[in-house]
């Protein structure tokens, strides 16, 4: 956030701070929330992008419809174990999966 904007919003009576800070989570917490979040988005973006319904991949790894819009979503209900099977399903690469979870940063 620029800090002309946090400073407008800290006058105004807004407490500014980060996710972890909100939720008080530990470090370990959030990278773990973090983890879990990348992989559901990355299934529901390469899931879309091959063309494929929800219920069509629930049926690839014999689950429901409703279990994957819970995956995409990153509910906590969900197991990463759940998440990295279900992009192994539709095709995700071993190098693809680790670009996934330890992507690289722009320098």
């Amino acid at each position: 956030m620029r800090s002309a904007k946090r400073e407008r919003l800290e006058r105004a009576g807004w407490k500014v701070g980060t996710v972890r800070q909100f939720l008080g989570l530990s470090e370990e917490e959030e990278v773990f929330l973090e983890l879990k979040l990348a992989l559901a988005r990355s299934l529901r973006e390469r899931r879309a992008r091959r063309g494929m319904t929800q219920a069509q991949l629930a049926r690839l790894i014999a689950s429901s419809q409703s279990r994957v819009a819970k995956m995409e979503a990153g509910d906590r209900t969900v197991s990463l174990d759940l998440l990295v099977r279900s992009l192994l399903a539709i095709g995700t690469s071993k190098r693809e999966l680790a670009q996934i979870i330890a992507p690289r940063r722009a320098a």
